[in-house]
């Protein structure tokens, strides 16, 4: 039985005309992914600096998700498609995972592109979370004023094995994605860190978003590199 899976993609870029070509294609690549099939949902999205969440963007790197109707289109774009192999050609290096939906509350784009699957490895104890909103404009800066403490407990967190924000317009539409070890490294990041449950509380009685999703995933494929190593390799074997 075919179901849907979700894919995201990062992709380093070194110098200037690598970073020029990457920023161009945050618009050329809409074309590709148009007649690409198999596509259910999509975004490009940009990075946050240094590797979290960051108001301001790292042109060095990029982000690509996917939905996918099953997981043999998203093969055959991974190593067929023309984009990809652009994207080889001008990347320093990317790296891909492969994820079956958990939970997902909420919309993105007026849709919830996320489809829970059936067919979860009880064995895989990885998760990754994906969270997003557009926030008000009128609440941009206390939103952000914020960010900063919210954040404090992932510092030397051992359930964390990567996090980054990213997002499709700088400041205004924004999300974050993490790797976690497992669902109790997650639970005590989200519960149990003060500046969370308060980053939480605020979220509830400022009324920060226009729009908003949590979602989580079972990673369970990894391919490429980032920082010179894969860094799910080592839990999938």
């Amino acid at each position: 039985m075919k179901e849907h899976i979700t894919t995201i993609s990062f992709f380093k870029y070194k110098g200037f005309r690598q970073q020029a070509w990457a920023f161009r294609m945050m618009n050329d690549a809409h074309a590709y992914i148009a007649r690409t099939d198999g596509v259910f949902f999509y975004k490009l999205m940009g990075c946050g600096r240094n590797e979290g969440f960051n108001p301001f963007p790292d042109w060095s790197a990029y982000a690509l998700l996917l939905v996918w109707n099953d997981e043999a289109a998203a093969e055959t774009f991974f190593e067929t498609s023309e984009l990809m192999q652009l994207y080889s050609k001008n990347t320093v290096e990317h790296w891909t995972i492969y994820m079956k939906n958990i939970s997902a509350k909420g919309e993105w784009s007026a849709q919830n592109p996320f489809q829970k699957s059936t067919t979860l490895n009880p064995d895989n104890q990885l998760i990754a979370v994906i969270t997003r909103a557009t926030i008000k404009v009128r609440k941009l800066y206390r939103f952000w004023k914020y960010v900063p403490t919210s954040h404090l407990s992932l510092k030397g967190n051992e359930g964390l094995i990567y996090t980054n924000g990213i997002g499709e317009v700088p400041v205004i539409q924004m999300a974050t994605f993490s790797l976690w070890r497992d669902r109790e490294s997650l639970m005590n990041f989200a519960y149990k860190s003060q500046e969370h449950r308060t980053a939480i509380e605020k979220t509830r009685q400022l009324d920060w978003y226009k729009e908003e999703l949590f979602s989580r995933f079972q990673p369970y494929r990894s391919l490429g590199t980032w920082g010179g190593v894969n860094p799910l390799d080592k839990y999938l074997k």
